[in-house]
C-alpha cells in the first residue's frame, strides 16, 4: 500500500510528539508543535503509512457500516487525495499512522531544514528520504533558491543522505547542540531550480523509485 506525505495537521501532534522523542531524546525541551503549526514561517509535513489507514478504516467501518461502493470510494478518496480534512467518522486519535515528519522555515529565497525524522519501528524504509524529496518540491514551488541545514558531526547517516541530495558543507557551528555542545555541521545546497540540480534530482528519484516501488508520494504528487 502506499505511503504518502502531506501537511501536518493538529491531530497529528501525539504521533509527532512520539516519534520526535523517540528521534530526540536528549534534546531539552521539546518542540511546540500547535505553536509551530501556527507559525506563518514554518511548514510541517508528515509521512503516513496508507495500510496502517486502512486497517484503522475497516475497523470504524465495523461501527458505522457503509455500502460496498461507498466503502470503496472513501478508502480510495482518502489514499490519493490525503490532505483533505478527515471524515467526522474519524476518532480523536486519527485514523492514520505517521511514520516521520519533518519541518522547515522559508525566509526570502532561502528555506531551512529544522528537523527531519522517522519513526524507530519504520527507519531505513526511505520514508526520511520521501520528506526530503517533499521538502525540496515545496521549496521549489515556492521560488527558494537554496535549502540549507544544520546536523550533528556524530550523524554521518544524515550527512551521506544530504549529500546524496546535493548539499555540501558550508560551515560549522562549535558546541551547537545544547545536550553535550556536539558541533552541527552546516549545509547547504546549490540554487534548486538549476538545470544541474534538476537534472541530478531526477536521477536520485528514478533510483529511489527502482528501490522502493511507484507506491511512495511525496507532497504535491
Amino acid at each position: 500500500m502506499p505511503d504518502y506525505v502531506r501537511l501536518m495537521r493538529h491531530e497529528d501532534i501525539d504521533q509527532v510528539f512520539e516519534i520526535d522523542r523517540e528521534a530526540f531524546p536528549t534534546e531539552w525541551p521539546p518542540p511546540n508543535f500547535k505553536r509551530e503549526l501556527e507559525n506563518r514561517l514554518a511548514s510541517y509535513i508528515v509521512a503516513c503509512n496508507a495500510a496502517e489507514l486502512t486497517e484503522e478504516t475497516e475497523e470504524t467501518e465495523e461501527i458505522r457500516p457503509q455500502s460496498g461502493l461507498k466503502s470503496l470510494l472513501s478508502r480510495v478518496s482518502r489514499l490519493f487525495i490525503p490532505d483533505r480534512l478527515p471524515d467526522s467518522k474519524w476518532s480523536a486519535k486519527g485514523g492514520e499512522h505517521v511514520t516521520g515528519f519533518a519541518g522547515f522555515w522559508v525566509m526570502a529565497d532561502e528555506a531551512h531544514i529544522t528537523t527531519i525524522a522517522t519513526r524507530q519501528a519504520n527507519r531505513r524504509q526511505g520514508i526520511g528520504e520521501l520528506l526530503l524529496q517533499s521538502i525540496i518540491d515545496m521549496a521549489t514551488r515556492r521560488e527558494v533558491r537554496i535549502i540549507t541545514l544544520e546536523v550533528r558531526t556524530s550523524n554521518t547517516t544524515a550527512q551521506q543522505l544530504y549529500t546524496k541530495y546535493g548539499f555540501t558543507q558550508v560551515g560549522l557551528r562549535r558546541g551547537y547542540y545544547i545536550d553535550n555542545r556536539e558541533d552541527a555541521i552546516i549545509m547547504s545546497t546549490n540554487h534548486i531550480t538549476s538545470p544541474s540540480f534538476k537534472a541530478q534530482l531526477k536521477e536520485i528519484r528514478e533510483a529511489y523509485t527502482k528501490k522502493w516501488g511507484p507506491d511512495r508520494y511525496p507532497m504535491g504528487t
